[in-house]
């Protein structure tokens, strides 16, 4: 097996320990240079070619800064494509765009994903593993010689061109995009289809306004209109649908669709699954373990693409990269809801309405039962946070329609916000010890919600530090670590990528249904809320202005209903049951919407 050695730059710290890495390595003991710290050394330097795995160094690393990985055999020095230096991240492969067509990418964060667009856009170039003596591009095009990487990069070069890349956090856009939103797309609007892209993407109303007052969506919204108005030959698309509902999500997919050309590329990386197999024409997974090596497959079909990476296997290199493959099961029927729900207690809400501004909500009655998940379902600016926050006590309904003897129900409410701003200055262990101080250390809590969210290997990290996924497990956890009878969590599945949306969701369900709970959750990410929902709350009328929350209804009535309203069809993959968003106009999105049946349970 070929072996690498990963130090992590933050964590080893040679002048606070005693190099034990170095003084228990038998290798160095018998005079090889195998493991080299000097008085002047930053971090600690492992030769991979000496190193025998026997993992001394990370037994006794006081930091705990070391990991020796052994790589999959199929996996040859020849693959290696990129490597930033010794001892860090190593990427096997590259994605293979195609002209006129576009490349979807999934995988885990940390898996080499933003490496590969950077080489891709021209921005990176790959050194083929050889940090110190980088190749110059004649060797490299020959390197990539028979396979379409050798016509793309030679095109790339031929032409000079470089691709045009929406970032993935757009909510720093503002830093270097400052001005006026309409005057930014007029500068830009190189193929003359701003009227049009400022259409599909409901960016009229926020033209007149700064970048830096957009919200979340409005700014995603203005991202992709900034890169589709540009004329180039290659595009990139890092996260489009983050802080999209879901009909913005679709508008926004068939704005990147639309840019496709005979000899145009389009690579688009994203993690809400139905929408990248709505998207995409062909799918390369990424698997490795995050921080340390990726590997790029060949390209595959759409679905089987998908399906290789929720299943954790590779049938062509006949290797599995998780352990446990991903399903979704089929929901219950609703005799069997039923039955079951006559066991439980029940709680009732009154019909209420609130104004705020120009908006008005009315939130019809419902009833609800602990061990149930309630998905809210609409689009941006109908009302879900508004509702949640009533419930949760912190909004006053405006009229409570019933007479004076109908009151609002007093729930002790645990509240999970949208938008996470982390201004705590602790670490997250004693910020966790602060806020839940008995679920933390009791070991239910841990094995049910902290081990499958990853939170023990955040436990010395200051909070302040913590990137956006990070920062929403953690985040989910101190939600479920409080006690009450009504977990409500707003967008549990942002920032987090395709595999901990699928864990999280299981993490949530399996919590309130031992503990006899409800949970209230918006979310947009539609594999997730059909994943969680017991029920479903759907969303009607004019965003931002007068809406309706119509009462808590099964999931198929639910669904059938919402996606009534976006004209769009849903089928399960036989696989492993997935939703898949059906082509519009095509022949079972014709059949569906002819027989009433938008959201299809069983194939």
């Amino acid at each position: 097996m070929t072996r690498i050695a990963i130090v992590n730059n933050d964590k080893c710290q040679p002048k606070k320990c005693r190099q034990e890495c170095k003084k228990n390595c038998p290798v160095v003991k018998q005079g090889k240079l195998c493991i080299e710290v000097t008085s002047a050394s930053q971090i600690a330097y492992i030769s991979e070619e000496l190193c025998t795995g026997c993992t001394m160094c990370i037994k006794k690393c006081p930091f705990g800064a070391i990991k020796i990985i052994n790589l999959p055999e199929n996996l040859l020095d020849k693959d290696t494509t990129h490597r930033y230096g010794p001892n860090t991240f190593k990427l096997h492969r590259l994605p293979v765009p195609r002209p006129g067509q576009v490349l979807g990418l999934v995988g885990t964060n940390g898996i080499g994903k933003s490496t590969a667009l950077k080489i891709l856009a021209g921005n990176v170039k790959p050194n083929l593993g050889r940090f110190k003596e980088p190749p110059d591009w004649q060797e490299i095009l020959t390197h990539f010689r028979g396979s379409e990487l050798q016509n793309y990069f030679t095109r790339m070069l031929e032409n000079d061109s470089k691709a045009i890349i929406k970032p993935q956090y757009v909510d720093h856009l503002p830093k270097s995009v400052q001005g006026n939103v309409g005057q930014l797309l007029d500068q830009q609007n190189e193929r003359d289809m701003k009227e049009q892209i400022c259409a599909d993407l409901e960016l009229n109303q926020v033209l007149d306004r700064n970048v830096g007052d957009l919200s979340g969506g409005e700014l995603q919204r203005f991202s992709i209109a900034y890169v589709a108005i540009r004329n180039s030959e290659i595009y990139m698309f890092d996260e489009p649908s983050s802080y999209l509902d879901v009909k913005q999500r679709l508008k926004a997919a068939q704005v990147v669709r639309s840019l496709l050309r005979p000899n145009s590329y389009v690579i688009v990386v994203e993690h809400d699954l139905s929408v990248l197999d709505y998207l995409s024409d062909f799918i390369c997974c990424l698997y490795g373990q995050p921080g340390e090596y990726g590997v790029v497959t060949l390209p595959f079909s759409v679905r089987e693409g998908i399906n290789i990476f929720l299943s954790g296997f590779v049938p062509t290199e006949n290797l599995r990269f998780r352990d446990v493959s991903l399903t979704f099961k089929v929901a219950e029927t609703p005799e069997e809801i039923a039955e079951e729900v006559q066991t439980y207690n029940r709680f009732k809400y009154p019909t209420m309405t609130k104004t705020q501004g120009n908006f008005r909500l009315r939130a019809v009655e419902g009833e609800f039962t602990d061990s149930q998940i309630i998905v809210m379902l609409g689009e941006n600016g109908t009302g879900k946070t508004t509702f949640i926050r009533m419930l949760a006590g912190l909004l006053k309904p405006d009229t409570i329609e019933g007479g004076s003897d109908v009151e609002m129900p007093e729930f002790n409410v645990s509240y999970k916000p949208q938008k996470i701003s982390p201004k705590s200055q602790l670490s997250v262990r004693n910020l966790l010890h602060r806020r839940i101080p008995d679920a933390y250390t009791h070991p239910q809590f841990i094995s049910d919600v902290m081990k499958p969210l990853l939170i023990e290997q955040l436990m010395d990290q200051e909070v302040q530090n913590l990137s956006g996924g990070e920062l929403q497990r953690v985040a989910l956890c101190m939600c479920l670590g409080k006690d009450a009878n009504i977990y409500l969590i707003d967008e549990p599945s942002a920032y987090l990528d395709s595999e901990q949306r699928i864990v999280a969701a299981k993490v949530i369900k399996r919590f309130i249904l031992h503990r006899k709970k409800t949970a209230f959750i918006v979310e947009h990410d539609f594999i997730m809320a059909t994943y969680l929902a017991d029920r479903v709350i759907v969303y009607e009328g004019q965003p931002s202005i007068d809406c309706t929350a119509n009462s808590p209804q099964s999931l198929l009535t639910g669904m059938n209903l919402f996606l009534s309203h976006l004209d769009i069809t849903f089928r399960r993959d036989p696989t492993n049951y997935r939703p898949r968003i059906n082509k519009l106009g095509s022949t079972k999105d014709r059949e569906q919407k002819n027989a009433g049946t938008y959201y299809y349970l069983d194939d």
